[in-house]
């Protein structure tokens, strides 16, 4: 079983800038593919970025040239750095391994 833990969300002004960061514990073996989602309010869980053990990299259309993966497979954590921020980005990011969610982090975009 793998457990996942973020941190990294809170409130930041429309333009700002937020870097989550989720963590793997567990059966990190059985990790290829890491993701963020988000969902915000009364709107569907909808894929916001990923990346593969290799470095691949998926972005939804919406974060393309703001938002950035990374991962650091030392450490068994992935990042996403997130610049240029619009209030439309306001959600609950959740991260995803391995079929097991984090509990989420809220990232608030408003002046």
């Amino acid at each position: 079983q793998v457990q996942l833990v973020e941190s990294g969300g809170g409130l930041v002004q429309p333009g700002g800038s937020l870097r989550l960061s989720c963590a793997a514990s567990g059966n990190i073996f059985s990790i290829d593919v890491m993701g963020w989602y988000r969902q915000a309010p009364g709107k569907e869980r909808e894929l916001v970025a990923a990346i593969t053990s290799g470095g691949r990299t998926n972005y939804a259309d919406s974060v393309k040239g703001r938002f950035t993966i990374s991962r650091d497979n030392a450490k068994n954590t992935v990042y996403l750095q997130m610049n240029s921020l619009k209030p439309e980005d306001t959600a609950v990011y959740y991260c995803y391994a391995a079929r097991v969610w984090g509990k989420g982090t809220l990232v608030t975009v408003s002046s």
